[in-house]
């Protein structure tokens, strides 16, 4: 039986980190329990590694991101002595591939699961635009008919409408339609025969449509299949030689990472966001510089942060009355942003103060997301002290959830009740818990 040889390369990345054994096991388990996989590693199982034993082959790209977090960059098989995997993606080859089987397995319920448990990655590898641009040759003229303007129109007009059942009712309920859309509509599509600025403008309008369904995977709260989603967009955002869904997607994955507590990363896609879109307009410039300010905020950078939110805001003063339907940055979602960088950096007070002003100045039609902001807003009046106020607050986003199937707005509820509990002595809170109590809040999945 030939012996094992140590994993050296491993150890070199241990010793790099810094950690001992045992909080290396402890990191690759915090990676675990994110994924809904929790694990029990200890020292004596990363001396076993180190020893040259491999991993469980689902266990190895847990370990790879636990690494990937503590050294700040991307961390392969091979980096850490480990055997290459196949089917890995590649950004250059197989576009319309690509899509049409991450659409399929979203379609599939016996692969929901599956999808779900897929890992947010820090370390993910997000293509820049020169990767990208241009990248026609990646989408093959096949033998489908030819299309036109008209069936660009429609793929514009489908994704509206998803973006405005989304606002409404959630992501859980309008996902699966853009997924079936993607497969069955939208990738026949990029396969046919076109003039060039006819394909040109179907793979734009096909880069918005995966953008709005990562965001929506996110708003379910599938991570790892939202990146899969976003990277897909930006991908034929550059065949499309299209900067702004380029940078609306990173701004994206952006928010997505600081939502998720990952603000050295979060702040490394918003500045790249900002840095593909030299010649931005106003309201794009307002809606990239809010995103970057925020991330800023985050990670502890004052002077930044507050210079960014300031550039945000000399923006939109200088931004056209009319928004866009699809993708708008408007005077709510600023205040919103002026209120997350005060949050970051301490100000309490002034950051309800924006949270109240953004309520008042929020469109009607953006349901799923007045639950959502809503709910933070009563979360942070209670964090003041305010717990009138904060039922009050709270008692709206009652009004609203029922009607909404959103993750996030699970989350938000269920942290209602938490909170709630250590006041029951006081008879607006009483009221409101046992409001809540009759919510059916889904089981996380």
């Amino acid at each position: 039986m030939a012996k094992r040889e140590p994993n050296a390369t491993l150890g070199r990345l241990l010793g790099e980190s810094g950690w001992s054994q045992g909080q290396f096991a402890t990191a690759v388990n915090r990676v675990g329990t994110e994924q809904g996989r929790p694990l029990k590693y200890d020292a004596s199982a990363v001396s076993h590694w180190l020893g040259g034993t491999i991993p469980r082959k689902e266990v190895r790209p847990l370990i790879l991101e636990a690494l990937a977090r503590k050294l700040g960059r991307p961390i392969a098989h091979a980096d850490a002595g480990f055997p290459s995997v196949g089917n890995q993606s590649n950004t250059r080859t197989a576009t319309v591939e690509g899509l049409l089987e991450l659409g399929r397995q979203d379609m599939d319920p016996s692969r929901r699961g599956v999808l779900g448990a897929a890992l947010f990655s820090v370390a993910l590898t997000v293509p820049d635009w020169p990767d990208v641009v241009g990248r026609m040759e990646a989408v093959q003229n096949g033998h489908s008919g030819r299309i036109g303007y008209a069936e660009v129109d429609a793929v514009v007009a489908m994704t509206e409408k998803l973006s405005e059942l989304d606002d409404m009712f959630g992501g859980r309920q309008a996902r699966p339609m853009a997924a079936a859309f993607l497969v069955n509509t939208v990738a026949p599509h990029l396969h046919a025969d076109a003039s060039d600025d006819v394909r040109k403008a179907m793979l734009s309008a096909a880069s918005d449509l995966l953008y709005l369904t990562g965001y929506m995977a996110v708003d379910e709260g599938l991570h790892g299949l939202a990146q899969r989603y976003y990277v897909k967009a930006l991908e034929l955002a550059g065949a499309a030689d299209d900067h702004l869904t380029f940078c609306t997607t990173l701004r994206g994955m952006s928010l997505q990472a600081v939502d998720l507590g990952h603000g050295s990363q979060a702040l490394r896609l918003a500045n790249a966001a900002a840095a593909a879109s030299p010649a931005a307009g106003p309201r794009m410039r307002a809606f990239l510089a809010g995103q970057q300010a925020h991330a800023y905020a985050v990670t502890g950078d004052r002077r930044n942060a507050l210079q960014l939110i300031r550039e945000a805001e000399v923006a939109m003063d200088k931004a056209e009355s009319r928004a866009a339907a699809f993708g708008s940055y408007d005077p709510s979602s600023l205040a919103y942003h002026v209120a997350q960088v005060q949050y970051g950096l301490g100000d309490l007070a002034g950051s309800v103060k924006n949270m109240e002003e953004s309520s008042k100045l929020r469109h009607d039609v953006y349901r799923r997301t007045r639950v959502r902001y809503d709910a933070m807003l009563a979360e942070r009046q209670l964090e003041l002290g305010h717990l009138e106020a904060a039922c009050v607050t709270w008692d709206r986003v009652l009004d609203d959830y029922p009607l909404v199937q959103s993750g996030r707005a699970d989350e938000r509820v269920a942290v209602l009740k938490s909170r709630l509990r250590p006041h029951l002595r006081n008879r607006a809170a009483q009221a409101l818990f046992e409001r809540a109590q009759a919510v059916s809040v889904p089981a996380a999945a």
